[in-house]
């Protein structure tokens, strides 16, 4: 299996430099798009690199041009998830919002997220994988929160002031919010009737004023 070249267009090789960067992101990131469905599906135990460069249409080689291995691909897909969150977040956000205001973007904002059935598989995929993988525990926890604290494309003191500027205590709140996100989207993938819309919208609020919003008060 080789990567298609429409007849008529020059080797890769002979390519302008320009056009071969383009073919390259394109491929990393119809490798990214396949290895998403691979792993919702299978789980990182399960699946296989072969499978992802086939569901591509890629071969093995470009893989390897673009990750290290199967691990390299998964944490890149949790760095993209973890920006274009960020990245939604923000343009919900601005400096001219009130209190109440920040607080139904957030809760508006994290109901989203619960409710992306995939990507949600996902994220409790990473969550199984550090808890199996030691060393991809540690990598885990300290890429999530250097994300979270470094996120180029979120100003965190200003769209979000009852975000802690301490370090330790914002550790805590990235730790609560994340637990909030994950348990009731497990429990709404597992029991959908029982964590219904407004029993979500519920739950959120309580969690999002008491994580964020009361404490300081």
């Amino acid at each position: 299996m080789k990567d298609s070249v429409v007849e008529g267009d020059s080797p890769p090789s002979q390519l302008p430099e320009r056009t071969k960067q383009e073919r390259s992101l394109q491929t990393r990131a119809e490798l990214l798009k396949c290895a998403r469905r691979v792993f919702a599906r299978d789980g990182f135990e399960r699946a296989r690199l072969e499978d992802i460069a086939e569901a591509a249409g890629k071969t093995r080689g470009a893989f390897y041009a673009h990750f290290e291995n199967k691990e390299d691909v998964f944490f890149a897909i949790f760095e993209e998830d973890v920006a274009r969150s960020q990245k939604e977040l923000a343009e919900g956000l601005n400096p001219g919002l009130s209190r109440e205001e920040r607080f139904e973007a957030l809760v508006a904002h994290f109901k989203s997220k619960i409710c992306e059935g995939d990507q949600m598989l996902l994220s409790l995929e990473f969550k199984m994988y550090a808890l199996r993988n030691p060393h991809g525990g540690e990598r885990f926890t300290a890429l999530q929160t250097a994300l979270c604290l470094e996120s180029r494309y979120f100003d965190y003191r200003t769209l979000l002031p009852e975000f802690a500027v301490n370090e330790n205590d914002a550790r805590r709140q990235i730790a609560r919010m994340s637990a909030l996100i994950d348990g009731l989207a497990l429990n709404r993938l597992l029991n959908p009737a029982g964590l219904d819309d407004e029993a979500l919208d519920q739950e959120v609020r309580t969690g999002v004023r008491a994580i964020l919003f009361e404490a300081t008060q």
